[in-house]
């Protein structure tokens, strides 16, 4: 039996996993009293087995895609086990998924069984299924959920049956494993957008292992992993799966849970987003506001001497940001200075770390050793505030489509304001959006390119294998095994990922909500005040506008003005811009909350062919977003 799991497909992981792990548990569920039900891998891979066993029994065929509606439980797993092991791939989502999504990602998948969580799933579903003809079986997941005739099956009475058809002698599944192929799908991902239908992305068993074969963070069985965010997601996905090829065990919590759940858990690793960081760091500030003055001034202190202890730390030991290639003399001038300021706060850090610091890690369990926070840009100030206070957030990039880790920090190269090294394996490289030419690596630039924005392209064996039956949205993002990202980055100095905007229209905002901001601009130009707009909020917490008054309306309107300039400069020209985008971007109109402009400014000339756009009068969004910079930093200021 091997030492280390080899496997190339996920059944034959989960196999090796229960060979190598054993009684060691894989999977943990909260109780009311607030201890933890767990499941070792053994037995969750004889519960996937039976669960396979049955679906074959079913009729479910090699490779066809079965639905898996539900958030993390660890039904959740089970069903995936039982799908993987089956030879089937899974058609994953959470249980805020839409009619509208249901109604599209049912048929579209092919997929003829669901699992659903719960009856209130369950009735979301059944409600649209004469949209959904392909759908012959729903599952429950419920452990108390009874089949309740028809086409509602329960699961456990699945796995019940598969009990009974093992003990028979009954070895299918033994087979599918077999059979199953590296370039086999495991899932088939519906990426969300707010136009046109879903794409799914088709990851294949072989993208998903090169990520658990590449892991640069070590995790072993002693490891605790907390899971929270949603577990349909690839990010989270592929933590589980690092766990599992591992050995480490994942404990399920939420939101509302999380604070205890970290002091009884005391995780070693989790996934987390941006929000998570930035509400704990607002939690942690807010106390601070409202504790004895004597308290106030403690924390102050002990993070101004974290700041620049660390700091000099970060800087001397290569972990500092470098996106210019410093002068050598010039380093060898900072590091003087560093050894000096590091020499002068050591004591006063080590004395404020044990009487302050200590007790806010203290908060996360105390045994956290990092956490991997994906889906959307970190804030810089969090990102300082946490690695400075002895708490590792190791920020990674990625996206659906490359299953996902493109670039992840490492305790070696924790890059604060980086998103890590290039992930093992994988190869970037940097496009100049003008001409074409390849910026990064280039052997005739200075550097080799480093330090220079382009767009980000990537090649390796997590790039996925297409979207499903939509050969020409694949045609569009993948040439010759690279993946266009549509993200603006560059190599640094230090030879970290910095991700520096879009290239492409879709903006993500800091939870992770992908906007198309075409259909939005689009609107608020039916206001006769605005000529032009342009959607922003990358990376940020909510959408604002760049907005192009109307000279000639605004002189009907009652203020004259010969340019744009002018009417930048009067305070009520933006008051009537937003009260037009207000009316306009609403929910009245169909616009979902995160959609809907929260500020705006008014630019001081329109945007123009061969400036701020190309011939066919698109906008060149990356060329508006570095010109305006002062504008949208004035929007986000503080907020």
């Amino acid at each position: 039996m091997p030492t280390r799991i080899t496997a190339k497909t996920l059944p034959a992981m989960y196999r090796e996993a229960a060979q190598l792990f054993g009684n060691l548990p894989a999977f943990g569920t909260r109780q009311k009293d607030k201890t933890w039900k767990q499941i070792s891998y053994a037995e969750l891979y004889e519960t996937g087995v039976n669960l396979a066993t049955a679906l074959i029994d079913l009729g479910v065929q090699q490779r066809e895609h079965v639905a898996l509606l539900a958030d993390n439980r660890v039904e959740w797993i089970i069903a995936d086990y039982g799908c993987q092991l089956a030879g089937a791939a899974d058609v994953p989502r959470g249980t805020d998924v839409t009619d509208a999504d249901i109604q599209y990602i049912l048929p579209h998948s092919d997929a003829k069984v669901c699992f659903v969580e719960h009856k209130e799933m369950l009735s979301k579903v059944q409600k649209n299924l004469d949209k959904c003809p392909n759908i012959k079986t729903l599952i429950v997941m419920d452990q108390g959920a009874t089949a309740s005739g028809g086409n509602v099956l329960s699961m456990y009475d699945l796995i019940a049956k598969g009990k009974e058809l093992r003990a028979k002698g009954d070895k299918r599944v033994e087979e599918r494993i077999e059979s199953t192929k590296p370039d086999d799908l495991f899932t088939l991902i519906y990426t969300s957008g707010t136009t046109g239908a879903p794409k799914g992305v088709m990851l294949m068993h072989s993208n998903m292992i090169s990520q658990t074969q590449n892991i640069p963070i070590p995790i072993t069985t002693a490891d605790r992993i907390l899971s929270i965010l949603p577990v349909w997601h690839i990010f989270e996905r592929v933590f589980e799966m690092m766990a599992v090829s591992q050995g480490a065990c994942t404990y399920y919590t939420n939101i509302r849970n999380i604070g205890d759940d970290m002091k009884n858990v005391k995780p070693t690793f989790m996934g987390s987003a941006p929000r998570l960081w930035e509400n704990i760091y607002l939690k942690i500030l807010n106390n601070v506001k409202g504790a004895p003055p004597i308290r106030r001034a403690l924390f102050n202190a002990a993070y101004f001497c974290s700041l620049m202890f660390q700091g000099s730390l970060f800087f001397l030991t290569g972990r500092s940001l470098d996106m210019e290639g410093r002068n050598p003399l010039v380093s060898i001038a900072m590091g003087i200075l560093h050894i000096l300021r590091l020499t002068l706060f050591a004591i006063p850090y080590f004395l404020l770390d044990v009487i302050v610091l200590k007790k806010l890690r203290g908060a996360t369990g105390g045994a956290l050793k990092g956490s991997v926070s994906g889906g959307g840009a970190l804030p810089l100030h969090v990102d300082q505030f946490f690695n400075y206070i002895g708490i590792p957030v190791l920020e990674g990039y990625g996206m659906t489509e490359t299953c996902p880790v493109l670039a992840v920090r490492s305790w070696k190269k924790l890059v604060i304001g980086s998103v890590g090294p290039i992930f093992p394996g994988t190869q970037i490289r940097l496009m100049d959006l003008n001409t074409g030419d390849v910026i990064y690596p280039n052997d005739k630039r200075r550097a080799m390119g480093r330090g220079i924005k382009g767009e980000i392209h990537a090649k390796g064996p997590q790039v996925m294998k297409g979207y499903y039956k939509n050969p020409e949205a694949t045609a569009k993002v993948l040439k010759d095994g690279w993946m266009n990202t549509g993200d603006m980055g560059m190599i640094t100095f230090n030879d970290c990922v910095k991700i520096m905007g879009r290239s492409k229209d879709t903006v993500v905002l800091q939870n992770g909500e992908n906007v198309e901001p075409v259909p939005i601009e689009n609107k608020m130009c039916e206001s006769v005040f605005i000529d032009q707009v342009m959607v922003v909020g990358q990376d940020q917490k909510f959408l604002a506008a760049l907005v192009v008054p109307s000279v000639e309306e605004f002189k009907k309107f009652g203020i004259p003005a010969e340019t744009v300039e002018e009417l930048a400069r009067n305070p009520e020209v933006l008051r009537v811009i937003k009260e037009e985008i207000a009316r306009l971007v609403s929910g009245e109109n169909g616009f979902k909350a995160f959609e809907r402009m929260q500020d705006a400014r008014v630019v001081p000339k329109a945007f123009e062919v061969g400036d701020e756009m190309t011939n066919l009068f698109k906008l060149k969004r990356h060329i508006i977003t570095d010109k305006y910079k002062s504008l949208i930093d004035d929007i986000y200021k503080e907020k």
